[in-house]
C-alpha cells in the first residue's frame, strides 16, 4: 500500500491522521502545504479536495477526504493495532464521541487559534486582500468573513471558550463511566485521537490549566503524550508556539 497525506504541519486536522500512520507503522509520503501562503487552494490541490482544506490521503491512487473520514479509513484497510471496538455497541460510542468532537473542540478552537495566531497576518493585509483571500476559500468562507481583520470579538472567543470547557467535562465523564483511561476504557480508540489535536493545540496557546480540576482529563493528557506516535505526529513545527515566535513572548 502506497500512501501519499496531504497536509500542514500545524493543521489539527493533519495531526489527527499523522497520529493513526505512524500508530499504524504506516510509511508515507508527506506533501506540506503552506495554509498561510494558500497552498491549498491552488487548482491542481482542489482538483483532489475540492473543499480546500487538509488533510487530503492518496492511496495508491484513491482519495480520500477529510480527517474523520480518513482515520476510520485507515483502520479497515490497515486493521492492525485497531482504533476501532469490535463491539457494536462500543463502536456506535465511539462514533457518537466523535461527531461531538467534530461538532464542539475540533471547531471551537478555532477561534482562539486564529485570533492569537494567525490574525496579525490578516491583519496586515489590505480589505481587498482579506476579501478576496476569504473569497477563495469553499469550506471557510463564511468562518474568515466573521473573523475579520480585527478577529473574533469577545464574545465569540467566550462561547468559544465555554464549548471547549463542556469538551473536557464530557471526556471527563465518559472517562469516568468507561472506566479508563481512554474515553472507551481500556483501549485508545478514534475518539481520543480525534480529541487530541484540540487537547495539545489549547496547551500549545497556554491553556493546560483549563482542565487542571479534572484529573481524569490531566492524566489522559499525559497518556495520550506517552504515545510512541505522538513524538513523530508531533515534529518540529507542528505547534503554533514553534511557528509564531509572538505566542511564546505572550505565554
Amino acid at each position: 500500500m502506497a500512501f501519499t497525506l496531504y497536509n500542514a504541519p500545524q493543521s489539527t486536522c493533519s495531526q489527527r491522521v499523522r497520529f493513526v500512520l505512524n500508530a499504524k507503522g504506516l510509511p508515507f509520503a508527506e506533501k506540506k502545504l503552506d495554509l498561510l501562503a494558500g497552498d491549498q487552494l491552488a487548482p491542481e490541490y482542489l482538483a483532489l479536495n475540492p473543499n480546500g482544506v487538509v488533510p487530503t490521503l492518496d492511496h495508491d491512487g484513491n482519495i480520500v477526504i477529510d480527517s474523520s473520514v480518513i482515520i476510520e479509513y485507515l483502520d479497515e484497510v490497515a486493521p492492525d493495532a485497531s482504533f476501532t471496538p469490535r463491539d457494536p455497541v462500543r463502536r456506535a460510542a465511539m462514533r457518537a464521541l466523535m461527531r461531538f468532537i467534530d461538532e464542539m473542540p475540533a471547531a471551537a478552537v478555532r477561534v482562539p487559534t486564529f485570533n492569537l495566531a494567525f490574525l496579525p497576518r490578516f491583519a496586515a493585509m489590505s480589505e481587498a486582500e482579506f476579501l478576496a483571500f476569504a473569497e477563495s476559500k469553499p469550506l471557510r468562507k463564511e468562518f474568515m468573513l466573521a473573523m475579520g481583520r480585527t478577529g473574533f470579538p469577545q464574545k465569540d472567543m467566550d462561547s468559544a471558550m465555554a464549548r471547549l470547557r463542556r469538551t473536557y467535562e464530557r471526556m471527563d465523564a465518559a472517562i469516568e463511566d468507561s472506566g479508563g483511561p481512554w474515553l472507551l476504557g481500556r483501549d485508545i480508540s478514534l475518539a481520543d485521537v480525534s480529541v487530541m489535536p484540540a487537547i495539545v493545540r489549547m496547551a500549545d496557546l497556554g491553556r493546560d490549566g483549563d482542565w487542571a480540576d479534572l484529573p481524569r482529563v490531566a492524566n489522559w493528557y499525559e497518556l495520550i503524550r506517552a504515545q510512541p506516535a505522538f513524538k513523530p505526529t508531533y515534529y518540529p513545527g507542528s505547534l503554533l508556539t514553534e511557528r509564531f515566535p509572538h505566542l511564546r513572548k505572550s505565554g
